[in-house]
């Protein structure tokens, strides 16, 4: 948990994907997270945390679905949205924060 809090509270925006291995919409996205990641490079990270497996992370932030996005910015919550995400979304909203 003290690795993902330095990491959220970075000047890098950081992108975390709530998901879990069971869940088919988080499947679709891994492919897009791929690729999003390959096109922002050094402008932000992507992390991923399974919600089966780090329970105290996801009831902090009140994931109710997955998969569920946060973007974090020098520790704050600057976007979430739960389901199925555009790559093109994805990149404005970490674009954004730069």
């Amino acid at each position: 948990m003290s690795k993902f809090n330095e990491l959220i509270n970075g000047d890098q925006p950081v992108l975390v994907d709530f998901y879990a291995e069971w869940c088919g919409p988080c499947k679709t996205m891994m492919p897009v997270l791929d690729e999003l990641k390959n096109e922002i490079g050094e402008q932000g990270k992507i992390v991923k945390v399974d919600v089966d497996k780090n329970t105290q992370t996801a009831l902090k932030y009140q994931v109710r679905g997955v998969p569920t996005f946060v973007l974090f910015h020098k520790g704050e919550i600057k976007w979430r949205q739960a389901g199925v995400v555009p790559k093109e979304i994805l990149k404005e909203q970490i674009a954004a924060c730069q």
